[in-house]
């Protein structure tokens, strides 16, 4: 029987000779593109023969270091070619690399140092991490003997990336080499991506998104990428116009794009891409009005990073989140629940028992609640869980109570995310008040102790919250009435 994620390939393609896992590691993979292309394009201005040379240099300043394969690297620092380096060194090497949100403080990154026990912080702010040795991103540390070099397996652990529960305290997803290998030459097979492709990289490199799949993804397809310091409208447009062929974006990104009166020149580009985030129905038509473009949206996770996608040939469904990538199998259980296994799926959270996480027969329980259309495209139609995605990133609701809750004033919080079509949620939050305080002082508040994407963008007073005869809050119901 022919999988579902076969409609991927091309036409005529034999699926059942498709093996995910050839070259063992990205690593592996990106050093056979050095020697098979060393004067192509890596990450401007770096060739492929350059960027090996350099990954070469830094694994040797971080095992003069003491980094060792097998030991972890905490890495927290804006988007740049000499952090991808970096993060190239530290898999080259078999260390396992942890991401960290560059606006998480010092309470949030002090949890993830306490769990992953990182040998040392690549930090591009100092002082943000005390207690470990740290440098900055371009790793100005002395030079050393180079270690071993891409000898990590597919089951080796390559990467730990940090979320939440609904509680709110921080999981760290155990990713291997072979399940980031996995996920980017699926999405490379799906998306056509090749040598001759040249990305517009303007995602956090801290994310799933602009890591696993922008990174890894150029890695794997042996193409190049331009790396911004940050999302900016008119520097993304630069690098259309200057030759980029791909764009990846979660919505806030799409919406302020089709807003710019340049916006018409993303007709240039071979594909465009949405994730990490609902995409409206509303942007996906504002951006094939403005330029043409039809958005291919796709469905993803940290614990298993790419999941669905709409085709590159076929039809590009707002609203759905496509078809199975080649190596994953999706189907619903009897709640709508969506549970996904593949090789791109991870085993299980640091130090964390599995069972919960995983039907018996290895299925992991996303808590995304799905629908199939007629055509076999996924719908997600809400979650199980109560996680809010707001601009791309996560953000539990008690995490956010609990500071709110914190504040003299409030007697009772609650917090959802309610629909917008810029940052497919927004943060909202209802509070019972004990004591006369102003709405933005409440949010002031916030911002001063969480990183701000989690922060509300709106607070509601009201007389009561609503609770089930358990004393649990009914937050469909909030939700409505926000």
């Amino acid at each position: 029987m022919t999988p579902a994620w076969a409609r991927h390939l091309p036409r005529g393609t034999d699926w059942t000779g498709l093996d995910l896992l050839a070259g063992r590691s990205i690593p592996a993979v990106a050093a056979a593109w050095a020697v098979a292309q060393p004067s192509a394009p890596a990450f401007a201005p770096l060739t492929w023969e350059a960027l090996l040379a350099r990954t070469e240099v830094v694994a040797g300043r971080l095992a003069r270091l003491g980094l060792r394969a097998g030991d972890r690297l905490l890495c927290s620092a804006s988007p740049s070619v000499d952090l991808v380096v970096a993060h190239l060194a530290a898999l080259r090497m078999g260390a396992t690399v942890v991401p960290a949100n560059t606006a998480y403080g010092p309470g949030e990154l002090g949890h993830i140092v306490a769990d992953a026990a990182p040998t040392a912080a690549l930090v591009d702010v100092p002082g943000r991490v005390s207690g470990l040795p740290t440098f900055g991103p371009a790793v100005e540390l002395d030079d050393g003997p180079v270690p071993r070099l891409d000898e990590a397996d597919t089951s080796d652990p390559a990467m730990i990336l940090y979320t939440s529960g609904t509680t709110g305290r921080p999981k760290g997803a155990v990713l291997s080499h072979g399940n980031l290998l996995a996920s980017a030459r699926a999405v490379t097979i799906a998306w056509r991506w090749t040598p001759g492709d040249r990305l517009v990289l303007a995602l956090p490199l801290f994310h799933a998104h602009g890591l696993a799949v922008g990174v890894h993804g150029t890695l794997v397809a042996g193409a190049s990428a331009v790396v911004l310091p940050r999302f900016d409208v008119d520097a993304v447009i630069d690098s259309v116009t200057g030759g980029a062929t791909l764009l990846f974006g979660v919505p806030t990104m799409w919406s302020r794009l089709a807003s710019s009166p340049r916006g018409a020149a993303l007709a240039a580009l071979r594909l465009c891409v949405s994730g990490s985030a609902p995409l409206s129905p509303d942007v996906f038509a504002r951006v094939s009005e403005v330029c043409g473009q039809r958005i291919i949206e796709r469905y993803g996770m940290t614990e298993t990073l790419m999941l669905t996608s709409n085709p590159v040939d076929g039809e590009r469904r707002p609203g759905t989140v496509g078809l199975p990538l080649p190596g994953v199998t999706v189907r619903l259980d009897a709640d709508g629940e969506i549970l996904v296994a593949g090789p791109s799926v991870f085993r299980g959270y640091r130090g964390v028992p599995p069972d919960e996480f995983f039907t018996v027969d290895g299925f992991f329980r996303t808590g995304d609640v799905g629908a199939w259309d007629a055509d076999g495209y996924l719908r997600i139609v809400g979650r199980s869980k109560e996680l809010i995605i707001s601009g791309g990133f996560n953000v539990y609701p008690r995490e956010v109570e609990e500071v709110l809750l914190a504040h003299p004033a409030v007697a009772e919080a609650a917090v959802v995310g309610v629909p917008s079509d810029e940052w497919g949620e927004e943060v909202v939050a209802a509070v019972v008040l004990d004591a006369p305080v102003e709405e933005d002082d409440l949010i002031a508040w916030c911002r001063a102790r969480i990183a701000h994407f989690k922060c509300p963008r709106a607070v509601r007073t009201v007389p009561s919250l609503p609770r089930n005869a358990l004393g649990k809050v009914l937050r469909d119901q909030l939700r409505a009435a926000l």
